[in-house]
């Protein structure tokens, strides 16, 4: 007697998310975060200023717009559980990124936000699932577990998103053991190159608005600055004479392109930083930890392969010269520079050939803020900038999800680069 054929496109596609039903739930999504803008952006602006807010809120829009291709395209099974810990910056876009378009392919979506940012977790999660559908509402909570009481909760979860430091990410995974999939979102210096061929006004406004992009607080503003030597003198001077004139004010501000700083942490080693490097100073230098505010300081230092600047979460400048594109490939080398390699940014600089610096995803005339598309992977190659966890392998490059989840079911062989 034969036996009754499997239904196979049933079986095959059982495991893809609906996509209409995802193309519906992602456009309502959307309306509603363009329908309650303002709110969302009150909320916003108790961490962020008004122009970053705004920014945030429509790149996760365009997010919730681009899900239904990038769920065709990716094809992720669905998943039971995901666990999310929340980064201290980019609370909305994180939360539509980590939370609402994985909503659409998963049972639930557990999210813990960082204690610096968690009463605006919750207010942009009041605003936004109260006008959800209630089927993609009942997907998302919130957390109020501990670090420690949160592990056992990644620990029966299908995947893990851990945005912020390494060594707490690392970790984590070992708590949680061998079983889920783990995505490591950290950061990097993304360095930003202005080359020779670079018109020194063009890349000051590249740099201002890089660099202040959140007064600065943003992970991706570069902290480095390697600027040619033909054009050093120019875009020093222009970038003198604006830091002298930027708008100090609110975060609820439209116009304040300074405001104080979020985390006391930021400017207490910003303080630091500034008092030990006071001789390269060329404007600013003032860090005022009780009121929060850190003046928008411009170093220039010596050229130097060898220099390797923290993570400085506020408006300083750090600049440093360059001749030969050798030096920056040097710099780039740098084992610490492997680990946190994310984006490069080269204005005007051909003599930078190939897809990467390093470890880092090179980028021609446009900046890591350029780069972020919250519907293809972002990041670079440094395992300690992004990095996902495969059969007891850390393996650096860029992140997206959805497609990570679909490749669990694949053939991995190494780093895809």
């Amino acid at each position: 007697m034969s036996q009754p054929s499997m239904p196979v496109l049933e079986s095959f596609t059982r495991a893809w998310p609906d996509l209409e039903a995802a193309h519906e739930r992602a456009m309502k999504a959307a309306s509603v975060l363009l329908g309650c803008r303002d709110e969302l952006l009150a909320v916003l602006t108790r961490v962020a200023t008004y122009s970053s807010a705004r920014d945030e809120l429509l790149r996760s829009v365009g997010t919730l717009s681009g899900a239904p291709w990038e769920l065709a395209r990716n094809c992720p099974p669905q998943l039971n559980r995901l666990s999310v810990i929340l980064p201290p910056d980019n609370v909305l876009y994180s939360y539509v990124l980590h939370g609402l378009v994985p909503a659409l392919y998963c049972d639930e979506v557990v999210i813990r936000p960082s204690a610096h940012i968690r009463d605006t977790a919750y207010g942009l999660h009041k605003a936004i699932t109260r006008k959800l559908p209630p089927d993609l509402a009942a997907r998302i909570r919130l957390s109020d577990a501990s670090a420690a009481a949160f592990g056992p909760v990644c620990a029966e979860s299908d995947a893990v998103v851990v945005t912020g430091g390494h060594d707490s990410a690392r970790q984590l995974m070992a708590d949680v053991g061998e079983s889920p999939l783990v995505l490591l979102a950290g950061s990097g210096p993304n360095p930003l190159i202005v080359g020779p061929r670079t018109d020194p006004s063009a890349a000051c406004r590249t740099v201002l608005r890089t660099r202040l992009h959140n007064s600065g607080q943003d992970a991706l503003c570069p902290d480095v600055l390697f600027v040619h030597r033909l054009r050093l003198d120019a875009l020093v001077e222009q970038l003198r004479a604006e830091l002298s004139v930027l708008t100090v004010g609110a975060r609820s501000w439209p116009d304040a392109v300074l405001t104080s700083l979020v985390h006391p942490e930021a400017v207490e080693r910003t303080a630091a930083f500034l008092a030990e490097h006071a001789g390269c100073l060329v404007a600013g230098g003032t860090a005022d930890p009780e009121r929060m505010l850190v003046e928008p300081s411009l170093l220039v230092f010596d050229e130097d392969a060898a220099f390797h600047p923290p993570e400085l979460l506020a408006p300083v400048f750090c600049v440093v010269p360059y001749e030969d594109p050798e030096m920056l490939r040097e710099w780039a080398r740098a084992p610490e520079e492997l680990e946190r390699g994310m984006y490069a940014s080269a204005l005007g600089e051909p003599r930078l050939t190939g897809e990467t610096l390093g470890t880092a995803v090179l980028t021609r005339n446009a900046t890591a803020l350029d780069a972020k598309d919250g519907n293809q992977p972002f990041g670079g190659y440094g395992a300690r900038a992004s990095a996902v966890r495969r059969d007891g392998r850390i393996i650096g490059r860029p992140l997206l999800l959805s497609q990570e989840a679909a490749l669990r079911r694949s053939v991995i062989t190494g780093p895809l680069r």
